[in-house]
């Protein structure tokens, strides 16, 4: 099962919506990284083999550039575009229907 874990920016409304439709989700709240970096974000989620959702394309990008670079393998980064979060549900749960947990590894989806 693909565990997402959002990070800061996503809202929290975010959360109840994605497990109504089947998901484990974690918040930066619930693993009591509030204020924490976008580097450290990534690491957290690297360590619990999650995959990490933001909003946050320029940092994000980035960070997933150093990772391949590295050839560290990821458990998935999903770039969102600011939207209404019922609608972001949707979208995010649409696209994640066709992966499971070894399938998403390193890769990098936009919704």
């Amino acid at each position: 099962m693909i565990t997402i874990y959002c990070d800061e920016d996503v809202d929290v409304l975010l959360k109840p919506l994605l497990e109504a439709k089947g998901f484990k989700v974690l918040t930066t709240l619930d693993e009591k990284n509030l204020g924490t970096t976008d580097e450290r974000q990534m690491t957290h989620a690297l360590s619990k083999g999650y995959l990490l959702l933001t909003h946050n394309r320029v940092h994000f990008e980035r960070l997933y550039g150093e990772l391949i670079a590295k050839e560290t393998n990821h458990y998935g980064l999903i770039i969102a575009g600011k939207r209404n979060v019922y609608e972001l549900a949707r979208r995010i749960s649409r696209v994640l229907s066709g992966y499971n947990k070894e399938s998403i590894i390193n890769r990098i989806i936009y919704v």
